[in-house]
């Protein structure tokens, strides 16, 4: 009996993705409420869009947390979003060192992460080094998708997204 294969990872950060860093419409009156205490006095929360977990559970991935907000992503942010709790990537002790120039320090980890199955990684931050690195030291699959952080994730990123997902060779 043959087992389903295993969905790719997309590996997911929060700042510039799915908190654009650029003006939002709604900004100044959600600024003008009092934060809760899940904002944490945070006024860029009321960025997020509240259909985009939706979207992203669509695209058929496990997703994982791949930002600097931790655990709080699964606090604050998913349930915005409509996602649920998801696994979150650690990071190494920043003093640990080893990382080559020009390597974002999350590349490394993900890579670890993914241990060859195909996956996505969908940041604001990622550079030529981080794709070359990849490139070399991942066997299966993979795309790094910059999202421009001024706008957040996008429908031309989602359909960038879906399109690398559908050209996959099965399982």
């Amino acid at each position: 009996m043959t087992s389903a294969p295993e969905r790719p990872l997309l590996f997911l950060d929060v700042d510039g993705p799915l908190i654009p860093f650029g003006s939002s419409a709604g900004e100044k009156e959600a600024t003008a409420a009092s934060p809760t205490s899940a904002d944490r006095g945070n006024p860029l929360l009321a960025r997020l869009d509240p259909g985009i977990g939706a979207r992203l559970i669509a695209l058929n991935c496990r997703l994982v947390w791949a930002t600097t907000w931790m655990e709080e992503a699964n606090e604050v942010i998913a349930p915005r979003i409509g996602l649920p709790r998801l696994p979150v990537l650690e990071w190494p002790d920043a003093d640990a060192g080893g990382t080559p120039r020009g390597l974002h320090w999350k590349t490394r980890p993900m890579v670890e992460w993914a241990a060859g199955r195909p996956f996505l990684w969908v940041d604001d931050e990622i550079g030529a080094m981080d794709r070359h690195w990849v490139d070399a030291a991942h066997p299966g699959p993979s795309l790094l998708h910059q999202v421009d952080p001024a706008k957040g994730l996008q429908d031309a990123d989602f359909h960038a997204l879906a399109g690398w997902l559908d050209a996959l060779p099965p399982g």
